[in-house]
């Protein structure tokens, strides 16, 4: 009785440690292993072995064992073969007194006799078998059933929890894997992406939007969208969401709006429901911008509109020619008449002055309205000028600029005259929208001390700010109103100078104006000089 008690203690001690054992640790093997330690010191085992069913095959392999040789331990034992074999398949405990007259029996324990196997049953399935040998016969009672019973339930409870921390941990790796993954994709995606909740809160802030629209993620988080962006309820925006969340449905739509930076983008959105199951909990938004696309494409119309503008100046100025030379002849017959008293003669020669000077302006709209590949050839930079100003000294005029011209001899150079006009006429329009009415435009040429000719075109306007000089020759960049320039006029000057081995530089003029300078290899053996066409822009 007080064995049977002393037994009841041990087990009932077994069974807090395990517990605790089991609140600590999810390593099966050490488990499994204290288990078995805890059963011999109870039952004074020489021996144990638990075996686990094997998903993939069926077969009972061992998980943990003491006093079993190893050839034993690799054994696999199939369902309903020897002693372990029919408790996995009946899920019933079984006490063999004798194994010799056990035709099934599996060798375990060297000289074995007797054996006592029980079932490992987790959520009413047979997972394993937890078993005992000895080499005397009638080994074990039926009152030791029970204790064991007992111990194989907490290996059984230990056995699933490890199945379950492993399964647990795996599914933590995969959403830490596609967490990551996720985070990766915002990170890298080219579109802006961010996401709001139903009362269009700011939940995620890709570095795309902040890029976008200059606000970082950690301001925009948990913000209103539409009180960090007030503008965007003007562009309805708002209702736009709106739609989504009552709808369910995608939505899509193209803005032009101004970011916090103050800079005017062209941006298409895509919006999307987030769903939890069938309840919208929030909206995507997928932000594509394509400022760049959309002058782009401005320019492509605009310089399609100036090359049909110049087909037509250059049919014009055909049509115009034809009467400009019959009024020249008639002019030239008038002027061999006799008897004609000075004023008209006088008045002749006016006119025959300012058929001369149409006419020039008409050849400079045909040569300039010529296009193809640069074509290098010997130029007077002085002639090209003075070509130039006849086409813009209207437009002079018509806002009372006052042209200043200084001209030194420089030597001649190699170069596209009607590429080269496209530089200085985008310089001087340049100059005269940046001053307004009443400027003062100054064209200074000269030769430089390494004997390049030089062209300096400066104004007296406000000028170009310091921080805005480096990016002023980039594509797209503009200082002017929207509507006003597509920020690709310098830029193409500074290709085409390129495509002439020329230098373009920006500084600030004496009168505190722009002032840019233009540098060109000179030629040896020629040079250029001023021939001043007097009233030229008068």
């Amino acid at each position: 009785m007080h064995s049977a008690e002393e037994q009841q203690n041990k087990l009932l001690q077994a069974q807090i440690d395990i517990g605790r054992k089991l609140a600590s640790s999810t390593e099966q093997d050490e488990l499994l292993t204290q288990i078995l330690r805890l059963s011999r010191n109870i039952f004074g085992f020489e021996n144990a072995i638990i075996r686990l069913l094997e998903k993939e095959t069926g077969e009972l392999v061992t998980a943990a064992s003491f006093g079993y040789p190893e050839d034993a331990e690799k054994v696999r034992i199939v369902p309903g073969e020897g002693i372990m074999g029919q408790v996995a398949l009946t899920g019933k405990p079984l006490l063999v007194a004798d194994v010799e007259t056990e035709p099934g029996y599996i060798g375990g324990i060297r000289g074995a006799r007797s054996e006592l196997a029980v079932p490992l049953i987790a959520n009413g399935q047979v997972i394993g078998v937890y078993n005992v040998e000895s080499c005397r016969p009638h080994a074990f009672a039926r009152s030791d059933i029970a204790p064991l019973l007992s111990l194989a339930g907490l290996a059984a409870i230990a056995i699933e929890n490890s199945h379950l921390y492993r399964e647990l941990h795996a599914a933590s790796s995969r959403n830490r894997e596609l967490d990551q993954l996720n985070r990766q994709i915002l990170q890298s995606a080219s579109l802006g992406i961010y996401s709001l909740d139903m009362k269009l809160r700011i939940t995620s802030w890709n570095p795309r939007m902040e890029e976008f629209s200059g606000v970082k993620a950690a301001e925009a988080l948990g913000c209103k969208l539409l009180i960090l962006f007030p503008h965007l309820r003007k562009e309805g925006f708002e209702e736009a969401l709106r739609q989504v969340l009552d709808g369910g449905q995608p939505g899509r739509l193209k803005l032009a709006h101004r970011n916090l930076r103050g800079e005017l983008r062209f941006q298409k959105r895509r919006l999307a429901p987030l769903r939890d199951g069938r309840m919208i909990t929030g909206i995507l938004v997928m932000v594509e911008d394509i400022t760049d696309f959309q002058r782009l494409l401005d320019q492509t119309i605009q310089t399609e509109k100036l090359a049909e503008v110049g087909r037509l100046s250059a049919g014009i100025a055909h049509e115009v020619n034809n009467p400009l030379a019959v009024i020249s002849y008639a002019t030239q017959l008038l002027q061999r008449e006799q008897g004609q008293n000075s004023e008209q003669l006088e008045l002749l020669k006016r006119i025959g002055d300012e058929v001369e000077r149409l006419k020039t302006l008409t050849g400079g709209l045909l040569s300039f309205s010529r296009s193809g590949e640069t074509v290098l050839r010997p130029l007077d930079l002085h002639q090209v000028l003075q070509d130039v100003l006849l086409l813009v000294c209207y437009e002079l005029g018509r806002k009372t600029i006052e042209l200043r011209e200084n001209h030194d001899d420089m030597p001649l150079v190699m170069g596209d005259s009607n590429k080269l006009k496209q530089v200085f006429i985008n310089l001087v329009m340049n100059a005269t929208q940046a001053m307004g009415r009443g400027g003062r435009l100054t064209i200074t040429t000269g030769t430089t001390t390494d004997g390049d000719a030089r062209v300096v075109i400066a104004d007296n306007g406000p000028g170009i700010p310091d921080e805005l000089k480096a990016k002023i020759f980039e594509p797209f960049f503009t200082t002017k109103q929207e509507g006003e320039g597509t920020g690709l006029g310098l830029y193409l000057c500074s290709n085409i100078l390129a495509e002439h081995n020329a230098g373009l530089a920006l500084d600030t003029a004496a009168e505190g104006g722009a002032e840019f300078s233009i540098i060109f290899p000179g030629m040896s053996g020629g040079r250029s000089y001023h021939k001043h066409s007097a009233g030229i822009c008068k």
